[in-house]
């Protein structure tokens, strides 16, 4: 009964080659179930980011990939028809490239994203240009393995190369929205008008840069909502990058009362001088007796804060606004307001008879 011959091999032949199918399968499966619960375990107590990255991987390996992988070593046991065994044979090399690049993208994902986490506020720039090198690497393993299976399947790869060449026109009139958004990208990667972490101003629109994709950059706005660009629309507008601000130039203006006396008027320069350079982290630059209002005597103050943060510079002009008003009360300086004055002639209302 085993010596009986079923499509060229004997019932024994087929049983030989069933068991080394499921033994390689349920070996294979089982020491990737004990790595991958070992690692798991093992990975949070330790420092070095091999064990993690060890567990990204075995993760990624499918049972799809075990299964044909089984049964392609149980028909290396037989004896099978040519065109059955290179059928067999490409299948187990189609799922085995698929297997490499889903692990080799993520690993390439898993490596951007630690170096995202311990570089992003430190050196947003790199961590920027990284992301686009990482997808076009990762597009480029996937095209290789393309390459290589069709290659295997008996496809012409110098003729298909030449021929995507001459359809390539064709896509890229009908995708040219898409193309432009890409070439955009790959703009804001290698010239960095903003890196993640850049708070920037887009017309009305404010936030601060949380991802730079291939057709889109998003930004968190100071009302918490996020707000999408696209990226050739962002390029082709006028982008204010406060991140990289190095001083703030504050200008304000107040305004006295047309009564005050022209000796107040005089004084008041200097006063307002010593207020602000009794500030910290300040740089004055002038205050003018600027102009006649309508209703006040302007004066213009102007002065540079050694530091581009917002609160910094909030909590300096507050206490400014305060010494000034202390200053201006002890004085006797009243402060003007929106006042219409109106004047009637009497004689006019009282002709002479």
């Amino acid at each position: 009964m085993m010596d009986r011959v079923f499509f060229n091999n004997s019932l024994r032949g087929w049983i030989y080659a069933l068991a080394t199918a499921l033994f390689v399968f349920a070996l294979t499966r089982l020491i990737r179930g004990l790595l991958l619960r070992w690692l798991a375990k093992s990975a949070p107590q330790t420092s070095t980011v091999w064990d993690d990255l060890l567990v990204e991987i075995l993760g990624r390996i499918h049972l799809l990939f075990l299964l044909v992988a089984a049964i392609y070593f149980g028909t290396l046991q037989l004896s099978l028809a040519d065109p059955l065994q290179r059928v067999i044979g490409k299948t187990f090399l189609f799922v085995m490239l698929l297997q490499i690049g889903i692990i080799a993208s993520r690993g390439l994902r898993f490596g951007l994203d630690r170096y995202r986490l311990k570089s992003i506020e430190s050196n947003a720039e790199a961590v920027t240009t990284l992301s686009a090198v990482a997808f076009l690497l990762r597009m480029l393993l996937w095209v290789v393995l393309l390459l290589v299976a069709l290659d295997n399947f008996g496809v012409n790869v110098t003729t298909l190369i030449a021929g995507l060449g001459v359809g390539g026109i064709a896509v890229a009139l009908a995708v040219q929205n898409i193309l432009s958004d890409l070439f955009a990208s790959f703009s804001i990667v290698l010239d960095k008008p903003f890196v993640i972490g850049d708070f920037i101003i887009v017309g009305d629109c404010l936030g601060t840069v949380e991802y730079i994709g291939l057709k889109t950059t998003r930004l968190r706005s100071l009302s918490g909502e996020q707000l999408i660009f696209s990226n050739a629309d962002l390029l082709a507008s006028r982008i204010r990058n406060y991140k990289r601000m190095v001083e703030r130039r504050v200008v304000f203006t107040i305004g006295v009362l047309y009564q005050t006396p022209v000796q107040q008027l005089e004084a008041i320069p200097m006063m307002l001088r010593e207020i602000v350079e009794s500030q910290k982290q300040v740089r004055f630059d002038r205050a003018h007796f600027k102009a006649y209002g309508a209703y006040s005597l302007d004066f213009e103050i102007v002065y540079w804060v050694h530091s581009p943060d917002y609160n910094i510079y909030m909590d300096i002009q507050q206490a400014i606004n305060l010494a000034i008003l202390r200053q201006f009360q002890e004085a006797g300086i009243e402060f003007a307001y929106p006042t219409h004055t109106v004047y009637f002639n009497r004689d006019a209302e009282n002709p002479p008879s």
